[in-house]
């Protein structure tokens, strides 16, 4: 039995989510801009809210969350309505999302040039907005499952999995990620530190890419591109197995950003692996994209919107192909830290969501105010303007990263000596590919800026329209009926288990063992082919009907998407601890060198300045013996660091690295009259700033409740001795003919710089032989799975 419905869809909340990803796409871009000239122009950094420290993370956060946020939103509220045959759930809670969405970013907007920041990449936010972030997204996923659960169209179509997919992991992600402890209202500390930290921050940093930047927009491309070229998905199964392949795969992929660090090994090899297999579900969703326009190939050349879209899928193929080759150990020894992976994220960025997004408006603007797009030429013109400007930008950074990484990492014939061991040198040498990517990236930005006055013209020769539509409904319709035995006793979920926990036993069982193990694996895939070839009808309707009850859909997801975590996160979490560590321990920070972190990191030194020592000779030649495990185990945040426009700092108060007060002092004040050429911008307002003293109590309150064992202090005598520290920097810096006050941010910061690589031993009594857990010692000086030597006296 049927009925016919007419339902007016809501695409003013589309409308409202369109034009925010556009406007705050431009400010992004221009803040990109800025500071991809502040690089190579240090005199743009014109006052301490706008220093290259604090704007980038205001750029990246922008291009993010405030542009492809809002039109991830956008594509995802008009095309559930058509998807689901139904309005969204609740108009309130759609502008209650729009709103709540935009006063988080006009809070970071604000928040990150005061240098209020907790210093992780991507997860810069102070705590009060992330929970606004979580509690938006709470309201997002409430909106999107009501519609689900009144769809008056029983299955699920492709974009609806990759939707669910990005709504229940970043809820995951962002909640574990960003779990801290306040210290005040504008700070807290993570919970996690040292390399618990930098594994989690990673696997929270690749996969907001993964399910933020990525799966969204294949939903997006799922629904648009069929739209916009007048076709059917190119392959229904293919699209199957790129889901699953996809969602299960990318979660496992994080670790991959830490190789040859002091990340155990295992974890880097089991990141390496499984970013490898990446390889075949990206390409194959990139395929069954683009052969989508099988039979109309003839519209690339006429319709803008369609350029768009082949070029964005395009883009995310050479981006996933690039991906999993730069987490090859050997390429990443030279990708790593250099403009290779700044190219390697713009590709993305630019090609693929930006390119997207400008196709899916363009696409949208005629059908949401009722009129047709004001200019094909201008879009053109954006689209072949855009192109090039992301050719110049990516191939730069090529070009830059392979350069940088190459003269880094080249030492003499005999391999005992650095070609070049001014760090200033390979800074030089980049200029001329730091300066094309200025290029790039303003006629990308250029583009977009045509597309605003296009869209706006557009919306001037029309009216906001919001769709009307009749619709069959039957009445009676068999979904969301599946019960819970139904969706988890059968065949594919069964095999896919078992042949799980079998190559978990291949990876961690004891050698022997695990070579049974995956031979089990091998025989029971092959089981599970013959299985599927016998019955696949019977597998066939188990799916058809799991994608009428979205319940039982969004828990199988979610499992596939949470079992990666816990495996790698659960070991590191627990086992690497202070207790556990037999090689170096570092030493806690005093209170006057916990304040000069704190400035460190609100100032985005990371973004600059690696502290790790990776197990590789340039490393160990240019900066001194390779980090160990323990050496960051207080560290709440971590500061390994990503990029390095200036040199690891991780021994630069200790061996051949240090370097007086005084020099660090002349160093902040003016950066080039200690290193002639430096781009890093002037800290002389630290010398006239007073650090937080009234703080630090409470922050050292905090670090003793995450475990670091600071002993029992009142808040005078912390203040105190951050005083009696200070007094000593500025008696020695008086030494040499500088007057500074001991309570400046200056001083603090220097004491920090001065603590940093000072580590202690731990006692080895009653340890010699073997770990805690039993698990025999490396010999000494060899980096192991702890990467950690056995330290003997």
């Amino acid at each position: 039995m049927t009925k016919k419905v007419t339902i007016e869809y809501n695409d003013r909340i589309v409308r409202q989510f369109m034009l925010a990803s556009v406007l705050f796409g431009i400010v992004a871009m221009l803040v990109g801009v800025l500071i991809a000239s502040q690089l190579n122009f240090h005199e743009l950094n014109l006052a301490k809210w706008l220093t290259f420290g604090r704007l980038r993370p205001l750029h990246t956060n922008a291009a993010i969350f405030a542009f492809v946020g809002n039109m991830m939103f956008a594509g995802i509220y008009y095309s559930t309505q058509r998807l689901c045959k139904v309005r969204m759930g609740l108009d309130w809670l759609s502008n209650l999302h729009f709103w709540g969405w935009q006063a988080i970013i006009v809070a970071a907007a604000i928040t990150l040039p005061l240098g209020l920041s907790r210093g992780q990449e991507y997860a810069e936010l102070i705590w009060p907005i992330n929970v606004a972030v979580a509690l938006i997204w709470v309201v997002f996923s409430v909106n999107f499952f009501i519609t689900l659960h009144r769809r008056n169209e029983p299955s699920l179509y492709v974009a609806l999995w990759f939707y669910i997919a990005t709504i229940i992991t970043i809820a995951m992600l962002y909640i574990v990620n960003h779990l801290s402890i306040p210290t005040s209202w504008t700070h807290s500390y993570s919970v996690f530190s040292g390399v618990q930290n930098a594994l989690v921050q990673w696997w929270y940093g690749h996969n907001a890419v993964a399910f933020f930047l990525t799966t969204p927009i294949l939903g997006i491309m799922y629904y648009f591109m069929p739209k916009a070229v007048d076709r059917p998905v190119y392959s229904y199964r293919l699209s199957i197995v790129h889901f699953w392949s996809l969602v299960f795969l990318y979660i496992w992929a994080g670790p991959h950003h830490l190789l040859n660090t002091a990340l155990p090994k295992w974890l880097q090899m089991l990141g390496m692996f499984f970013s490898l297999m990446l390889w075949a579900p990206s390409w194959g969703g990139m395929l069954n994209g683009l052969l989508t326009l099988r039979g109309a190939w003839d519209k690339l050349r006429t319709d803008p919107v369609v350029k768009f879209f082949v070029a964005g899928v395009t883009f995310y193929g050479m981006a996933t192909f690039e991906g999993p080759l730069l987490s090859i150990r050997s390429v990443n020894a030279l990708s790593h830290y250099s403009d290779w992976t700044i190219g390697h994220v713009h590709a993305g960025a630019l090609g693929w969501n930006g390119f997207m997004a400008a196709g899916m408006f363009y696409w949208l603007a005629p059908r949401l105010w009722g009129t047709k797009l004001h200019s094909t030429a201008a879009a053109n013109f954006h689209f072949w303007f855009g192109t090039i400007g992301i050719l110049f930008y990516v191939v730069a950074m090529w070009v830059s990263g392979v350069m940088q990484g190459l003269m880094l990492n080249a030492t003499t014939a005999d391999g005992t000596a650095l070609q070049y061991p001014n760090f200033i040198d390979t800074l030089q040498a980049i200029r001329p590919m730091m300066g094309m990517r200025v290029v790039g990236g303003v006629m990308y930005l250029t583009g977009f800026i045509v597309m605003l006055w296009n869209l706006l013209m557009t919306i001037r020769n029309g009216q906001p329209v919001n769709e009307t539509r009749e619709i069959t409904v039957e009445v009676e319709a068999e979904q969301d009926t599946m019960s819970w035995r139904d969706t988890f006793q059968n065949d594919p979920v069964l095999y896919s288990m078992g042949a799980l926990l079998l190559l978990m036993g291949w990876w961690f069982l004891p050698q022997g063992a695990n070579l049974i193990s995956l031979l089990c694996a091998v025989a029971f895939g092959w089981l599970a082919v013959r299985k599927f070839q016998v019955s696949h009808g019977t597998w066939t309707t188990w799916y058809e009907r799991l994608l009428h009850n979205y319940l039982p859909f969004t828990v199988l997801t979610f499992i596939a998407v949470v079992l990666g975590g816990l495996i790698q996160l659960v070991p590191t979490v627990t086992v690497n601890r202070a207790k556990n560590i037999e090689d170096r321990l570092q030493q806690v920070y005093t209170p006057l060198e916990l304040a000069g972190r704190d400035i460190y990191v609100a100032e985005g030194c990371y973004n600059c300045h690696s502290q790790m020592i990776r197990t590789l000779v340039p490393d160990v030649l240019r900066y001194g013996d390779y980090s160990r495990l323990g050496e960051s185990i207080y560290d709440h945040p971590f500061q390994w660091g990503s990029k390095r426009t200036g040199p690891d700092l991780a021994r630069e108060g200790k061996g051949p690295s240090k370097k007086s007060n005084s020099w660090h002092y002349k160093h902040l004040m003016n950066p080039r009259s200690m290193s002639p050429g430096s781009n890093m911008p002037n800290f002389a307002w630290m010398s006239e700033s007073p650090f937080d003293q009234k703080a630090l109590p409470a922050k050292i309150a905090v670090m003793t409740t995450l475990g670091v064992p600071y002993p029992v202090m009142e808040a005078t005598e912390i203040k105190m001795k951050a005083l009696e520290q200070g007094v000593t920097i500025a008696k020695n810096l008086a030494d040499e003919g500088i007057v500074v006050m001991p309570d400046k941010q200056i001083v603090a910061v220097i004491a920090y710089l001065q603590k940093l690589g000072h580590y202690d031993v731990p006692e080895l009594e009653n340890r010699l032989g073997t770990t805690p857990l039993g698990v025999p010692l490396p010999k000494p000086g060899s980096p192991d799975g702890y990467r950690a030597a056995a330290v003997l006296k």
